[in-house]
């Protein structure tokens, strides 16, 4: 199968480097990961050539692919609690924060993202379900082998990364793709410096979830949307 008929998903569990091109073009490699990178890179607009030329083109350090995908599934599940719950724990309440004084401070400018701070107040509870159910069920049950009773925990969680992807979605549409007015403050710059932090590592959270750790349960690549 050549890369254009592999699905974004796939691409970015196997080809080093893949996650960061697909980032800086905005494809959508965790929940849309289900999708051929030909019909992907279309949606985007993007030029399928030059695409495959990027992807088949990159050289990045080996280790990091292996210290991910390579580690087996305790091994992995310590990676992701240590590396995207315990950060998201940590980055939600100060973007809230700053998401919440910059509305107060600047709600009269018409690049102001009104509703951020609520929707990231949201956003927090949701996340923080999802990786509460993640924690105490669904990880216990994957590192003991219990695979066969993982499978529909896992299509559960599979379906709250859509709602996350969605999530960071509503994220961009009230930051203008978190794009700064000019003459921003440094609060508000602050604030879509860390929104952006977020969005990729949420994005590589759910695709190390969808497209390595449960891909292993149930042999599903992405998301459960089809949009």
């Amino acid at each position: 199968m050549n890369l254009q008929e592999q699905t974004v998903g796939q691409l970015a569990r196997d080809i080093p480097g893949a996650t960061a091109l697909f980032h800086k073009l905005k494809l959508d490699f965790c929940c849309g990961g289900n999708k051929p990178l030909a019909e992907a890179a279309a949606k985007r607009g993007l030029d399928i050539a030059e695409l495959v030329g990027a992807l088949e083109g990159l050289n990045p350090d080996p280790m990091d692919h292996q210290q991910t995908g390579q580690l087996d599934n305790p091994e992995l599940i310590e990676h992701i609690l240590t590396r995207y719950h315990d950060v998201h724990r940590q980055q939600l309440p100060e973007l809230i924060r700053l998401a919440q004084r910059v509305e107060r401070v600047h709600g009269g400018h018409p690049a102001c993202p009104a509703g951020l701070g609520a929707h990231l107040e949201h956003m927090q509870q949701e996340l923080e379900d999802h990786m509460a159910k993640e924690e105490q069920i669904l990880f216990p049950m994957i590192a003991r082998g219990m695979a066969g009773m993982a499978t529909a925990p896992v299509m559960v969680m599979r379906q709250d990364h859509d709602d996350h992807g969605d999530a960071l979605d509503t994220v961009l549409a009230l930051t203008g793709e978190l794009t700064l007015p000019d003459g921003a403050c440094n609060t508000w710059r602050a604030l879509y410096a860390g929104l952006e932090t977020i969005r990729q590592d949420l994005m590589e959270h759910i695709h190390l979830e969808n497209n390595v750790l449960f891909h292993r349960i149930d042999g599903r690549l992405g998301g459960m949307r089809n949009d």
